[in-house]
């Protein structure tokens, strides 16, 4: 669903934008809404615009050879996918999907408007970079963790990140969806959920984990 941009949702950017941008964004840009579990971004589809999420959050994944999807980075408030941006400029088809985490409301800027907007305003290059070394770091972090860190403490640092993302001590994601954003098998998490659980750190609920205070 999209609906005509307004000042009050370009104003979010407050003084990170020139005021010219500012206005550009208003002009060109559309706002979007996401339902949670809605695809934004999907793999082998041509990228036509480049997200910014205004409220809501995203998770992008990525596909390997045999089917198998991991986890690559979620995206918030201001935040944008570096990935979509190079696919736009490039032409290319999308290697990631972009799933709504939950209800998800956002701005899309035309392909056409990237590029110019580099050379014209120099806040507009500023977040472009700033998002690509974001989005690079979370990579590397999430490269660390599937080479160096157990899946244990994989699993603590995912839960974490979910409670930190939502303000919220009960996470409602099912053991299927985190062993397939881990990147294992169902079996194995709900065993490492459920020796968490006799540890007294979380209750586990029909698609529903509540971290308690032993958690942290």
């Amino acid at each position: 669903m999209d609906h005509e941009l307004s000042m009050d949702k370009v104003n979010n950017f407050g003084t990170d934008f020139e005021p010219g941008l500012l206005q550009e964004l208003k002009q060109y840009g559309e706002l979007k809404y996401f339902k949670e579990g809605d695809v934004i971004m999907d793999y082998g589809k041509y990228v036509r615009m480049m997200p910014i999420v205004i409220s809501g959050t995203l998770k992008v994944l990525r596909k390997d050879d045999f089917g198998k999807e991991i986890l690559l980075y979620y995206l918030s408030s201001n935040e944008s996918c570096s990935m979509a941006y190079s696919c736009c400029l490039e032409a290319r088809k999308s290697e990631v999907k972009a799933i709504a985490e939950d209800d998800v409301e956002l701005i899309a800027i035309p392909h056409v408007k990237l590029d110019e907007w580099l050379c014209k305003y120099p806040s507009w290059k500023n977040y472009i970079m700033r998002s690509f070394n974001e989005r690079f770091l979370e990579l590397l972090k999430s490269i660390e963790s599937i080479a160096f860190h157990k899946l244990d403490d994989r699993l603590i640092a995912y839960l974490k990140e979910k409670q930190r993302l939502f303000g919220s001590s009960v996470i409602k994601v099912s053991h299927y969806l985190i062993a397939d954003e881990l990147a294992t098998s169902r079996v194995v998490i709900s065993r490492l959920l459920k020796q968490l659980e006799n540890d007294g750190k979380i209750l586990l609920y029909r698609n529903e984990i509540k971290l308690l205070q032993a958690f942290t």
